[in-house]
């Protein structure tokens, strides 16, 4: 039977890298270690490649001329093949922008090469308006886990948690929060407890909290492209609550790399100022900037479909543990708000993890990637991994992933008696 939530790992032991899933990771991100991680990583990327049935396959899992041929093919379906390329942000950099600020509502929006940047750019740029370096935000969001305290390091920002536990910040929290605080960020949606989101009222009562404290409010929106469904609402009605937005270009839209910030025209100006002295001015970007271009035309009308269907997966998923007698185990949320969701188990990670490379490779199946540890806030022996269902899940029924339970299942016996 299913139990209630443990709070998620640090990603530096999670299940990958920043893409939940990504069959092609080491856990760290790192291609070092020794001629064993190497191994392992060959063994991984050649059983990963070699399978037929993905819940998501990731845009970059492909060799580096189908890479190639691929940027070009979307060069060609926007109309830009005979354009040129960009040289510090013009050309197809700045139609991207202005594609952005268009979708988000905002009068401008400049591109970043990371979203760590971006978001490092906004909240001192609303600092310096603001007269305050404080920003209110979730313990779990991911400027708190997984960006080395860029925030105080690099910005001489300073974070308070207005909230302690995984669940959503609520408006009480915002309101009863003791210290003063110049802007709240709120991450949409909070991909550490689950990719869950609150209600749009919820959302609402935390932005106008905010606003009575005469905070700003500034999303970290990498993941924005996923909220509209759950909320009803289009991109920027959502959007449009806040004052300012950051999202993300490979997250859910496939694209290569690099970011957004957009907002109000003089933020987002002196937004650019401030990427040049961060570094972050690069001489061309346009394989990034067609990327993403090809992800808004591509990608994103389908993501209400995928979020649809990762309900009718995590339904099975469910049913599939139930079957097969596992004692624990939790799908969270039960009910996923967007197409990402979490599962834990009671096995150690890499028992796990080894489990899955090896129904890849026996079965040409990847039901699940990498696994992780509960870390200090969750009991030993529990694991959990991020499920991410696209494009190539939209080919599972359930059935087929009740049946991919039970191959996975019975690796992990094989694995767990040596």
């Amino acid at each position: 039977m299913e139990q209630p939530q443990t709070e998620t790992a640090d990603e530096r032991h999670g299940p990958g890298r920043e893409a939940a899933g990504d069959p092609g990771a080491t856990g760290s991100g790192r291609t070092s270690g020794g001629p064993e991680r190497q191994d392992e990583d060959a063994r991984r990327t050649e059983a990963f490649r070699g399978a037929r049935r993905f819940l998501w396959r990731p845009p970059f899992d492909r060799d580096l001329g189908g890479l190639l041929s691929g940027l070009a093919d979307d060069a060609r379906g926007l109309g830009l093949a005979g354009e040129r390329g960009d040289r510090y942000g013009d050309g197809v950099v700045a139609v991207l922008e202005r594609r952005v600020a268009e979708l988000l509502g905002f009068p401008d929006a400049a591109f970043f090469p990371t979203g760590t940047m971006a978001q490092q750019v906004a909240l001192r740029c609303w600092a310096g308006r603001t007269g305050s370096p404080v920003v209110a935000l979730h313990p779990l969001a991911h400027p708190e886990r997984h960006e080395r305290g860029a925030l105080s390091a690099v910005s001489g920002l300073r974070t308070v948690h207005p909230c302690d536990g995984p669940g959503q910040l609520t408006a009480q929290d915002v309101r009863d929060f003791q210290e003063p605080f110049g802007t709240l960020m709120l991450e949409l949606p909070l991909r550490d407890a689950g990719f869950t989101l609150p209600t749009w009222e919820e959302l609402q009562e935390v932005v106008g909290a905010a606003r009575e404290r005469d905070a700003v409010v500034h999303f970290d929106g990498a993941r924005l492209w996923d909220c509209a469904a759950h909320f009803g609402r289009d991109l920027a009605e959502v959007a449009q609550l806040a004052d300012s937005v950051y999202v993300s270009f490979y997250k859910s839209l496939g694209g290569l790399s690099g970011a957004a910030l957009a907002g109000p025209a003089e933020l987002v100006e002196e937004a650019r100022a401030w990427r040049h002295r961060y570094g972050g001015q690069v001489f061309q970007q346009y394989p990034a900037a067609v990327s993403a271009l090809a992800g808004l035309e591509r990608e994103l009308p389908r993501l209400p479909s995928y979020a649809a269907h990762a309900r009718v997966v995590a339904r099975a998923l469910r049913e599939g543990f139930g079957a097969e007698g596992v004692p624990w185990f939790r799908v969270h949320p039960e009910v996923p708000h967007t197409h990402q969701f979490q599962v834990w188990l009671p096995y150690e990670p890499d028992v796990l993890t080894e489990a899955a490379l090896r129904q890849a490779e026996k079965d040409g199946t990847v039901l699940f990637t990498r696994w992780a540890a509960a870390g200090a806030q969750g009991p030993g022996g529990v694991a959990f991994t991020e499920v991410t269902v696209g494009a190539a899940g939209l080919e599972w029924d359930a059935r087929q992933v009740r049946e991919a339970v039970g191959g996975f299942l019975e690796q992990v016996r094989d694995v767990a008696a040596g």
